[in-house]
């Protein structure tokens, strides 16, 4: 037999199954990592995947994909990870994973590197605005092509809080489901105290404000939480697993906060004197934050090109006939 025939065999034989036998539905997600250049992007993903493997630089935008079964003998769900390398010098490559087949099933993770809070705001702002505009071009079109899926996707955007949340008519929900990650915390947590309650409070701020979770990763056992645990929102994602319904608010330690479990009142006003707050113009919630966080640490102009190693000079991505084209075009 050829193996069309066998694929034709397999086919006929599931088609012939017994119609009572219980129908599982595959779950299948994409997940697309973004954050700061060498942020702990990759390190996140293999942990999601428990791999033991040691990380590489990320070049553009990177594919694998990771399968698990709830029960035994139950087909495995699938979810796709996509990572986008090179900070935000790359924005133009958020709308390949981002498509209008699987924005329904599709999540966000944003991931700071807390050791630079000079980039944090930029980076966040610049990747979170593309991110959102292309997944409103998207959703437009839908409306015309298919709009029971826009329609879902909208409502479960408004479900992003309990209508009887006190901060329902407050908040701007992100499109598609979205978790913010802190990494680095064991430099973090080096920082001056006043200096770590303002990066805190003020992620916390922005993640209740898009209707996001926030982990702030360690991986170490020396503190509470153990990786699995913080990651839970990840897994949840994921895979669809349990949500940890654990919560960490205290800015002296790593935050916990899933989406939904914050509020205004909790996370209090911006940590700015009142006379500060009344010179600042700002239009939005959002702007004022923003503008009290750059205030304390002023925006770094930095390049996220820059020490990019050529890839075509690197040895891993060798391709012979590739490269002896190269060489006579050049030549």
């Amino acid at each position: 037999d050829t193996l069309w025939d066998l694929a034709i065999a397999e086919v006929e034989k599931r088609g012939n199954t017994d119609d009572d036998e219980e129908h599982v539905e595959v779950w299948e997600k994409s997940m697309l990592f973004m954050g700061n250049k060498n942020g702990g992007k990759t390190t996140i993903i293999l942990r999601c995947l428990e791999r033991e493997e040691t990380p590489k630089p990320t070049l553009a935008l990177e594919y694998t994909f990771g399968r698990r079964a709830r029960r035994h003998n139950a087909p495995k769900d699938i979810t796709h990870f996509w990572e986008l390398g090179g900070g935000t010098s790359l924005l133009e490559l958020i709308q390949i994973p981002i498509t209008s087949n699987n924005l329904n099933s599709f999540a966000v993770v944003l991931v700071l590197d807390l050791s630079k809070p000079n980039e944090l705001w930029t980076t966040m702002e610049k990747l979170l605005q593309v991110t959102r505009h292309h997944v409103n071009k998207i959703l437009t079109k839908l409306e015309k092509t298919n709009p029971e899926v826009a329609t879902e996707i909208k409502q479960r955007i408004q479900n992003t809080l309990q209508k009887d949340h006190p901060d329902y008519e407050l908040i701007d929900p992100f499109p598609v489901p979205l978790l913010i990650i802190g990494s680095k915390y064991d430099i973090f947590h080096e920082f001056d105290s006043e200096m770590r309650k303002i990066i805190s409070k003020t992620l916390r701020f922005v993640s209740h404000y898009y209707g996001a979770s926030l982990v702030v990763i360690l991986f170490s056992d020396s503190f509470s939480l153990p990786v699995n645990l913080r990651l839970s929102c990840c897994y949840h994602m994921a895979f669809g697993y349990d949500k940890s319904k654990s919560l960490s608010v205290d800015h002296s330690k790593p935050l916990f906060i899933p989406a939904g479990l914050d509020s205004l009142s909790q996370i209090g006003p911006p940590p700015a004197s009142d006379s500060d707050i009344g010179k600042m113009r700002a239009k939005t919630p959002l702007e004022l934050w923003k503008k009290v966080f750059e205030k304390v640490f002023p925006p770094k102009v930095f390049c996220d090109l820059q020490g990019t190693k050529d890839p075509a000079q690197d040895s891993q991505y060798a391709e012979y006939e590739v490269d002896v084209m190269r060489a006579q075009k050049k030549q």
